[in-house]
């Protein structure tokens, strides 16, 4: 059973006796806590846990290679490096890619996506009746590349495709920035009612807080280590 990810606590709390109930009806010998430990992991990459508050902050963002082409000394319309008169001269230059990492929000991630499927509906109009959400995951439109610009990671994309699937829209070519604002201040609070639920079954070790909490703590211990062993 696929959990869906819902943008607002209200849909959430409204909807999550329906889909407790459902998830009992297809898995008859789990319990309520196997159901809170698959939503826990759900939410848990759009979160954080804070040293300085102690507490659970919002995290929507994604690692992602902001890919340019680098200088060359020839570059011809045919883009070939490796040909002068025909013939393939001792030293060239590829055409391949060089990138650095930059932090976007999932709202600039999910516009990328979005971006790319309209592109492709545009030059292929004799497609009737599909949707954006019915590319959402083809991997020639999502990996594809046109220049410089972002560069997507397939394997890291099937991590968002829970987000992408509750914030994209059916039709359209902007994302709702009022629907994300509202994510942002909800997911907080979707992971303290899932937290409160572990903790009413005495899963504490499986809530979100506790988690993030102990992930934060071995960052910070790693980080330590590195800069001793440099010093």
């Amino acid at each position: 059973m696929e959990l869906p990810l819902y943008l607002s606590f209200n849909e959430f709390e409204n909807r999550y006796y329906d889909h407790l109930e459902t998830w009992f009806e297809e898995y008859r010998n789990t319990s309520e806590t196997d159901y809170l430990k698959i939503l826990a992991e759900l939410y848990s990459p759009y979160l954080y846990y804070n040293f300085a508050n102690d507490r659970l902050q919002a995290d929507a963002t994604i690692q992602i290679k902001e890919c340019s082409f680098p200088y060359h000394d020839k570059i011809g319309l045919s883009f070939c490096t490796s040909c002068e008169n025909g013939k393939s001269p001792k030293s060239t230059k590829s055409m391949s890619h060089v990138f650095e990492w930059k932090t976007i929000s999932m709202m600039e991630y999910a516009q990328h996506v979005l971006d790319k499927i309209n592109k492709h509906l545009q030059t292929n109009t004799g497609k009737v009746g599909q949707n954006i959400l019915d590319y959402i995951n083809d991997y020639n439109i999502i990996t594809s590349r046109d220049g410089a610009g972002y560069c997507v990671n397939y394997n890291q994309h099937q991590t968002t495709l829970p987000f992408l699937k509750a914030y994209l829209p059916v039709y359209g070519q902007t994302v709702n920035i009022a629907t994300y604002r509202d994510f942002i201040f909800s997911v907080v609070q979707i992971a303290e009612f899932i937290d409160e639920k572990l903790k009413d079954v005495h899963a504490f070790e499986n809530t979100i807080y506790t988690k993030l909490k102990s992930d934060a703590k071995f960052k910070v211990q790693m980080n330590q280590q590195f800069l001793t062993i440099c010093n």
